[in-house]
């Protein structure tokens, strides 16, 4: 491992902020498909282009940054990221999920909720000093990283009353949204065909089913990234930590445009130029993501003693909501956080 830095972070250490304009295009043809919302469709709106929408919202990327250092097959994080905190829950001793994968990360219902109260109860004595008083941000800190240094990046909010009344939260230090500027609607459709009965009951299933469908095309799209430098120095977690920090975000944002983004079967989005420059500072350029991985791995070898990978259990029975129980389906926003 090498113990020189090739990421020169100089640049960024009068900066507050590290903004991105990065264009993309469509994979293939010129149609896309944006995020949706229940009742409400895609998210239109009027802005200084003429008709804009919003093709994927600052939640729905959290989630795509955060998997950018998940490796599905191994159930862990990519393995030159091994070292970074995170918790993970086990049921009947086999996988069941991961701060990194939880909507809430340290918030999830999983680690807080269930029978099994060893880290609830962990948590509350660490931070049982932000019981009563103002919040002192690096003491929750401190947690966050030992914990699941991804929470403060993208945020959290620890709802509890019994950790100090439900008062600690950080917001996202990383941001980031998708919007198409100059649009206009694709209307096409389909049928969902029933060779055998095209005049089945289609309440159940049968039958030819016709739907309409809209998609767009766009003048522009862009993926806007917002890194908050002035917040994770706020942290008051040293050196060490804010470049981590920073070099994960900087790692996701790369790993996330090399990669590309199959935001969904019909909204395949990839950079028009793998050159990423930020437009604060004005013209600092994105790392590669070879250079990135280098300097994090030395990056979380200097964190290593504040960092740790937690296990819990979760044995409880998995019921059904109340809403869910006499409906197969339930009527779900792809916009989980």
């Amino acid at each position: 491992m090498s113990t020189e830095a090739t990421v020169d972070l100089q640049p960024l250490k009068k900066a507050t902020r590290v903004l991105f304009e990065i264009p993309l295009e469509v994979l293939q043809g010129s149609r896309f498909q944006p995020t949706g919302f229940p009742s409400l469709g895609a998210a239109r709106f009027q802005s200084e282009f003429g008709e804009s929408l919003l093709v994927e919202s600052a939640q729905s990327m959290a989630n795509r940054l955060e998997m950018t250092i998940w490796d599905s097959a191994k159930k862990n994080v990519r393995s030159e990221l091994e070292g970074l905190s995170h918790v993970v829950v086990r049921r009947n001793g086999d996988f069941l999920t991961d701060t990194i994968l939880e909507s809430h990360r340290l918030n999830s219902p999983y680690l807080l909720e269930g029978k099994d109260k060893t880290f609830i109860n962990q948590l509350k004595e660490e931070l049982s000093v932000l019981d009563t008083g103002p919040i002192d941000r690096k003491k929750l800190a401190e947690a966050l990283l030992t914990y699941d240094v991804n929470s403060l990046l993208h945020g959290v909010f620890l709802a509890k009353k019994e950790l100090a009344g439900g008062r600690l939260r950080v917001a996202r230090a990383l941001s980031a949204f998708i919007e198409a500027d100059g649009v206009h609607v694709a209307a096409s459709g389909g049928v969902k065909n029933d060779h055998v009965n095209p005049q089945g009951d289609t309440g159940k299933g049968f039958g030819n089913v016709p739907f309409a469908r809209d998609e767009y095309t766009a003048e522009s799209i862009t993926l806007y990234v917002n890194l908050d430098l002035a917040q994770i120095r706020g942290y008051g977690l040293g050196e060490d930590a804010e470049r981590l920090l920073i070099l994960l975000a900087l790692y996701k944002l790369r790993a996330l445009t090399d990669e590309g983004m199959r935001l969904r079967t019909a909204c395949d989005l990839r950079v028009q130029s793998s050159d990423i420059r930020a437009t604060m500072p004005e013209g600092w350029h994105l790392p590669a993501l070879d250079d990135l991985i280098t300097d994090l791995e030395a990056a979380i070898n200097a964190c290593k003693g504040k960092m740790k990978v937690t296990a819990v259990t979760f044995e409880d029975e998995l019921r059904k909501g109340k809403k869910q129980e006499d409906s197969v389906t339930a009527e779900a926003s792809e916009e989980a956080e």
